[in-house]
């Protein structure tokens, strides 16, 4: 079964499996790699993840 709240960029293929994948929590933003989601996750500050998102645009 796979988690649910983890979502991917639209512009990711629904059958690629070469994307990160985000999981936003109250406060908190966790991102992971969606070809190995058991491997860990990167936990931000959601205040730090959407300054990271902002300098990508």
């Amino acid at each position: 079964m796979r988690d649910t709240g983890w979502f991917k960029s639209g512009y990711s293929s629904a059958a690629s499996d070469n994307c990160v994948e985000v999981r936003l929590t109250p406060g908190l933003a966790r991102v992971r790699d969606s070809k190995e989601p058991a491997a860990g996750q990167l936990v931000l500050p959601a205040s730090a993840f959407r300054g990271f998102l902002s300098g990508l645009r």
